[in-house]
């Protein structure tokens, strides 16, 4: 019987196989290069009306999670002085006749307590505003992309405000409740409308809270439109990149 000699073949697979490797490692590394060549290519350049649309929408849905985040987190209202809710205009001289008289703690408890209510509503903001963003059509973005610092947060204020105020009203009537405000705030009233010769003081609680929570959105929705219009940082993709990048150019 004649003997066959298996080396040789050993050799050659072994070989083969190591070619094999080779080749799909080098095609790997080509492949990789190419890859970033193009996505730095994309990021530059006029960019098409499709894109605008998808970068403008991309950048609001960014903004407003992170806006809505904020204010319905424990003290997202309270602990930020630019959306703070304090006393309503026409129980601020309450406020303070009765801290004159050492009723301090009442009027912390009602701030607090409508703070509180405010930040409950919050939680409810996101999807509005993804909804609004949903329909916006590609001429809305183009606007937005090239028009004032502020262009997003007056197009939400247009196209969400009275939804805002829809769903925020009984949310913030049950927070309310649930946080004992309309009960700190009733004897805080009872308390000023016993004194001599004052005019009684007679708040919506609701309607101001809503009012002022859908403004405190509306501060933060800006500060993070403003953010990605000037910080080229907070430009976290190619499309992000190159539709603003393009914003830059054409304001110059």
């Amino acid at each position: 019987m004649k003997k066959i000699n298996i080396l040789p073949a050993s050799l050659a697979l072994i070989l083969f196989t190591n070619l094999n490797v080779n080749a799909q490692i080098k095609l790997s590394d080509i492949f990789k290069k190419v890859t970033e060549k193009t996505t730095t290519t994309n990021a530059t350049g006029t960019p098409t009306t499709l894109e605008i649309g998808q970068g403008i929408k991309e950048a609001l849905q960014i903004g407003v999670s992170a806006g809505a985040d904020r204010l319905s987190a424990k003290d997202g209202f309270l602990g930020n002085l630019a959306v703070k809710i304090l006393m309503p205009p026409e129980a601020q001289k309450v406020e303070k006749t009765l801290r004159s008289i050492g009723l301090n703690k009442l009027c912390d408890n009602v701030i607090v307590s409508l703070n509180r209510a405010a930040e409950d509503a919050a939680t409810e903001a996101k999807p509005i505003f993804i909804s609004a963003i949903k329909q916006m059509t590609l001429t809305d973005a183009t606007n937005i992309l090239l028009g004032n610092k502020n262009a997003a947060t007056e197009y939400f204020k247009r196209v969400t405000t009275p939804q805002l105020m829809q769903k925020f009203s009984p949310i913030v009537t049950t927070s309310l409740n649930k946080v004992n405000a309309t009960k700190y705030y009733s004897d805080l009233t009872a308390q000023y409308n016993r004194l001599p010769l004052v005019k009684p003081v007679n708040t919506n609680l609701t309607e101001y809270v809503t009012q002022k929570a859908i403004e405190g959105l509306f501060v933060e929705v800006a500060k993070e439109e403003l953010k990605i219009r000037d910080n080229f940082s907070s430009r976290s993709s190619t499309l992000l990149q190159k539709v603003f990048g393009y914003a830059d150019k054409k304001k110059r």
